[in-house]
């Protein structure tokens, strides 16, 4: 647990071990630690020297930033001069297909095709030393509390987060759930997160609590079945002990049965929940009835079938005053009621506002700021992160009323201070609204957030270890001009183009692969770039053991290996469920790299997904990012300046990305 605490947070848990002289191993590990692009706190260092048997601590710690950055693994290029002495692609083929008899026209069937020819030591005796740079990252690990506070420290931020959590947090979550069945959250915002608590406390026969719908009920019974607790997924719900049952269909029925109606929009998944509770065994004749509903035996209609049947009918205003009992889902209707030409929209939302979550109001602010006029294309992306698109027919709407009401319950929710400070490089990173808008990993951003970067030379790596089939990913690259217009492309099929290598196709990762890409900034010809990730063969992003995306920045004299710690700037998971990774795209501009953060994934094809197929989709998705208006930290301090200072209060720092949502939380 000591190393997902200093991956998540940056935090060192401070050792319990027996006070000694620990001053030699502390510095060997300052030393050991800025080879990987970290460096100890003065605390963390002061407390290290103070440890008896401080080697196997520090060990520990070393691991866990060289996990986060990706360095754990041996990143062995199948080119072992790689970025130099690239080949052409052609006479890089006519030399694998030289050593066979007869070719069967499949690269793969070629015995020096996609395996690494050379040994890892024989790689690093084709590089120098990395020259270091003070351009080099520098990432501070501080000194945390005890490893039980930093434990609960831990739980309680992902248990309150305002936003929902990614997919691996909701694991974590629930694994420290367990562990902390007596510390009691101040508040838990999100449904899923109740869920996840209460499949603990279910497991434990402990009370449940924070259930006031039925799907509330059906979530709880999916996490603690081991499924899917956002409901997106099908869930095989486990045989219950009865005690669990009567707890179930005890909670069921306290719900009222006005949300009954909500039954109908997982209807197969509460029959099936049904065989495992046996709901008439118990005497909870409202659970009975949530069943029935189920069964088709009952009729319950919906809140939302309430108000499309207003729509049907073509009375706006109706739908209005339906929804105005429902503030969150008034507000996600808007754009609709305005389109349909309902009255007195603006007065409805000024009524509901102070009753919807910050994170609904940041959405839809960031949502009607984009509607004054038709997107470039209209991007979708679910909670997967797959996206999907389709063209703007949607009529421009004028919600200049509506945004002034959203951003006054704004401005009156923020903190009263007395002096903004702010980090000026989180000003583009966009305020976080979910965790699926993201992915785990190591200097990663929210969806539509803007960074820049220094450096001669862009790299990108990816790097996957295959779990039982094998598995062809491919590390590509698509070049535009300033009008998206397509310029050129690398890949397995175009190993380089004017200031653009790649480091070799590799088609097997038994024991892993890396794959990477240079981009010379003075020698690309291309406004945008935008790497992207195909599965060409073999298990997907969400199947691997892992796969992850990254990047790293050099200058053009700094020599090193292909994969050096402290140059890489951000380290990616990659567990979408498309075929096709597209997480970040760039654009230059003078000399400086400006990165867009997209986590989308594109459906692809079941097998043989190439660069050549997708580009006309790419030039879509990443104009349709550039152009699209995103609630950033920049807007948020804007919202902070109208608020204006109060003298007495509080200074408020805005850095930590993590820490953002919660300005907003109610």
């Amino acid at each position: 647990m000591r190393t997902t605490i200093i991956k998540k947070t940056l935090r060192v848990p401070a050792s319990d071990g027996a006070r000694g002289d620990g001053g030699t191993t502390a510095r060997q590990l300052d030393a050991a630690l800025i080879k990987v692009g970290f460096k100890a706190s003065r605390e963390l260092i002061e407390h290290i020297s103070d440890v008896a048997d401080a080697e196997e601590y520090a060990q520990e710690i070393v691991r866990a930033v060289k996990e986060l950055v990706g360095a754990r693994a041996q990143h062995n290029p199948y080119f072992k001069d790689f970025p130099h002495n690239v080949p052409d692609t052609v006479a890089f083929w006519l030399s694998c297909i030289s050593d066979v008899a007869e070719f069967s026209g499949n690269l793969l069937d070629l015995p020096k095709y996609g395996r690494v020819q050379h040994t890892y030591e024989e790689m690093l005796k084709a590089h120098d030393e990395l020259i270091p740079s003070l351009k080099d990252r520098m990432t501070v690990l501080h000194l945390g509390g005890t490893l039980d506070d930093e434990i609960t420290r831990l739980y309680l931020e992902l248990a309150e987060s305002p936003i929902p959590l990614g997919e691996d947090d909701r694991t974590l979550l629930g694994e420290l759930a367990t562990q902390r069945l007596d510390v009691t959250p101040e508040a838990v915002p999100t449904r899923e997160n109740r869920a996840i608590l209460n499949a603990a406390r279910l497991v434990a026969q402990r009370p449940l609590a924070d259930i006031d719908t039925v799907t509330d009920v059906l979530r709880l019974a999916a996490e603690a079945s081991g499924g899917d607790v956002t409901l997106r997924e099908s869930t095989r719900f486990r045989s219950f002990r009865r005690p669990e049952r009567r707890a179930l269909l005890a909670a069921l029925d306290e719900v009222e049965p006005s949300k009954f109606g909500d039954v109908n929009q997982h209807r197969e998944a509460w029959k099936r929940l049904g065989e495992r509770l046996h709901p008439h065994e118990h005497p909870f004749a409202g659970a009975q009835d949530v069943f029935a509903v189920a069964r088709k035996e009952k009729v319950a209609r919906s809140f939302a079938g309430q108000v499309e049947m207003a729509f049907a009918d073509n009375d706006p205003d109706l739908a209005l005053r339906i929804l105005a009992k429902a503030p969150g889902m008034l507000l996600r209707s808007v754009d609709r009621l305005v389109r349909s030409g309902a009255s007195n929209v603006a007065e409805a939302v000024a009524t509901a506002a102070p009753d919807v979550s910050g994170r609904v109001l940041v959405s839809v602010l960031e949502h009607l700021g984009n509607r004054s006029k038709p997107d470039t294309a209209r991007v979708f992306a679910n909670r997967s992160r797959k996206v999907w698109i389709a063209d703007d027919s949607r009529p421009p709407i004028d919600a200049t009323a509506i945004v002034e009401v959203i951003e006054a319950e704004l401005v009156r929710r923020l903190p009263e201070y007395s002096e903004l400070t702010v980090d000026p490089e989180v000003l583009d990173v966009v305020v976080p609204m979910s965790g699926t808008a993201t992915e785990d990993g190591f200097g990663v951003l929210p969806r539509g957030s803007k960074m820049w970067l220094e450096g001669d030379v862009l790299r990108f790596f990816v790097h996957w270890h295959q779990m039982s089939k094998r598995t062809d990913f491919d590390l590509s690259v698509v070049l535009l001009d300033e009008n998206f217009a397509f310029r050129g492309q690398v890949s397995w099929t175009q190993l380089k183009d004017k200031g653009a290598f790649h480091s070799g196709d590799l088609t097997d990762a038994t024991n892993g692969a890396t794959e990477f890409i240079d981009l010379h900034r003075d020698a690309v010809e291309a406004k945008y770039i935008v790497p992207q990730v195909n599965v060409y063969s073999g298990e997907g992003f969400d199947q691997v053991a892992e796969s992850t995306f990254g990047f790293m920045t050099r200058d053009l004299d700094q020599l090193g290996k292909p994969f050096e710690p402290s140059t890489v700037r951000a380290r990616s998971s990659m567990r979408g469920k498309g075929k096709v990774a597209l997480p970040i795209m760039f654009e230059r501009q003078g000399d400086l790299w400006f990165g867009t953060w997209l986590h989308l994934y594109l459906r692809g094809n079941v097998w043989g997904n190439r660069v050549e197929e997708n580009r006309d989709l790419v030039k879509l998705i990443t104009a349709a990012a550039l152009h699209r208006k995103y609630f950033t930290v920049r807007k948020l301090v804007e919202l902070f300046e109208r608020k204006g200072s109060t003298a007495g209060a509080r200074t408020i720092h805005i850095g930590p990305v993590a820490e953002l949502a919660n300005l907003l939380s109610d």
